[in-house]
């Protein structure tokens, strides 16, 4: 069983197949969930060192695994003799604050989700008082879940439902209110303002009637709000074009301010201006790193490792630092975390996929509050007769921007793919006008003078698939032709890499 249960981590989640989906064989079922619960328990009581009876609160996104998943969950917790909140339909942010809000507390939390992932997944996050579960905390669990019921576990806890997706909405309002400076609770920040979301069927259309409404915002045109987990329409991604594609349009067709759109439980954003511009990845980085800077001078804002060039100088000019890290959310956040406990104020960690955390929200991943972060300077500049996008008008954007995943056909791809990146290195130094960046904490990152492609390319590799990420960005029309066309001999040499896609130079055009 434990062998089973390793399979299902996927960093500091747990993450399968939960329905049958043509040749996907099922993973996560009743029985792993079951049992990782239990290890759940077994795992606080060890980190607390907390013999007394926990409180543990349980959500989930709207997939049509999740009920099913959720009240075996339920009655493995509750059977430790813990009190169990049955949060129902939530968002992964709103699992973390039932931690920290008053009256819940709780000693953990657990959401049941597999984020922008098709239909058929499913999976777990954890969270604490401290935070999210780390990879290391994950393993752990999997280690202390077993098959027997134990003599520890042998008292019935109590199970009570709880509207904590309420409570959370509230400490959104709250918030924004006392940020804008109302001068009471009643007051409409966003009135006159045309504000519509895309939850794309997840767990983010409560944001509509709960938040938005609540602050007289007119929210007509707001689409896909029902929790569906087919996900009939589109992936609620903020990466997906065509999820993008849709918010665009409805923000045109409704003459909106502003669209907004989630991911499935809520812990990524992006937002579209009223000309129907999206305003996400570097531009969306632009802009909270605006907004945080205001209130924050000379913070270090910390990204993944393929942001743009034009972003950097964005962040410089308004005084900040940045410092671009590695990909994966987990890893900027506990990297501005490090700095602040080496004495470098750092307020934002921020991922180009929309993962955002402020240190003034714990921290906490959150969808929601970035987008309420948006919300206070977007009703002070509606006062002053100015547009929040106003703020990242001098972000210099690229003329092209690409990414190419190649395909590494080894088993140990992981060992081809560092050698790769590690010859790479040689490669470059003789190419005329290419440099390498000083600090690089993936894979190789190397610019490119104004004669070889005027730009950059990042080669890493995946952290989870047998693949070679490559982005590439120029300042000029036809760039990123003269620096593939450089790249393709070195890459060539490798006879187990699918360099097809390459050849075939379809440009993307990113913020």
């Amino acid at each position: 069983m434990i062998g089973k249960l390793k399979k299902l981590q996927n960093g500091a989640d747990i993450r399968g197949i939960a329905l049958e989906n043509n040749d996907k064989e099922v993973n996560l079922t009743a029985q792993e969930i079951y049992y990782i619960g239990q290890g759940f328990i077994k795992w606080i009581k060890e980190e607390q060192n907390n013999s007394n009876q926990l409180k543990i609160a349980i959500g989930m996104d709207s997939r049509i695994s999740g009920p099913k998943l959720k009240k075996t969950l339920i009655e493995s917790i509750s059977k430790t003799g813990c009190f169990v909140y049955d949060c129902d339909i939530s968002t992964t942010p709103a699992m973390f604050m039932a931690t920290v809000l008053e009256n819940y507390e709780c000693d953990g939390a657990v959401m049941i989700t597999a984020s922008h992932l098709p239909y058929y997944y499913n999976g777990l996050k954890f969270f604490t008082k401290k935070g999210g579960c780390e990879n290391e905390d994950i393993k752990r669990i999997i280690e202390l879940a077993t098959y027997k019921q134990t003599n520890e576990f042998i008292r019935s806890g109590k199970v009570e439902k709880a509207n904590l997706i309420d409570d959370y909405s509230n400490y959104l309002v709250k918030f924004i209110r006392r940020d804008v400076n109302s001068k009471t609770n009643y007051c409409k920040p966003l009135k006159g303002l045309k504000i519509i979301v895309d939850a794309g069927n997840g767990s983010g259309g409560f944001f509509v009637d709960k938040v938005l409404k609540q602050l007289g915002a007119c929210t007509d045109g707001s689409q896909f709000l029902n929790p569906d987990g087919l996900f009939p329409n589109h992936i609620p991604n903020p990466e997906n074009k065509e999820a993008m594609k849709s918010i665009r349009e409805a923000v045109i067709k409704n003459n909106a301010d502003l669209g907004i759109i989630f991911d499935t439980d809520v812990d990524r954003s992006a937002i579209v201006g009223d000309d129907g511009l999206e305003i996400n990845r570097n531009s969306l980085i632009a802009l909270i790193s605006a907004i945080i800077l205001e209130d924050h001078p000379n913070s270090t804002i910390v990204t993944d490792s393929i942001t743009s060039t034009g972003l950097k100088e964005f962040i410089e000019s308004k005084g900040g630092v940045h410092h671009r890290f590695k990909r994966g959310y987990k890893n900027v956040i506990n990297e501005s975390k490090r700095l602040n406990y080496e004495g470098i104020e750092s307020h934002l960690a921020i991922e180009t996929s929309g993962h955002a955390a402020v240190k003034e929200n714990y921290f906490l991943d959150d969808g929601a509050y970035l987008i309420s972060k948006i919300l206070v300077k977007m009703a002070q500049f509606h006062e002053e007769g100015r547009k929040v996008t106003d703020l990242i008008s001098s972000l210099k954007k690229a003329k092209e921007s690409k990414e190419v995943r190649i395909g590494i056909n080894k088993n140990d791809f992981k060992t081809y793919g560092e050698t790769v990146i590690s010859e790479l290195e040689a490669y470059v130094n003789e190419v005329e006008g290419w440099y390498l960046s000083e600090n690089n904490y993936e894979g190789i990152k190397v610019f490119c003078k104004e004669n070889r492609g005027n730009g950059w390319f990042l080669l890493r590799i995946s952290l989870h698939e047998p693949l070679l990420p490559l982005n590439i960005e120029s300042n000029e029309i036809g760039g990123i032709d003269k620096i593939i066309s450089n790249l393709l001999p070195y890459l060539g040499k490798y006879t187990d890499l699918n360099i097809d896609k390459l050849k075939l130079n379809k440009i993307d055009t990113n913020n």
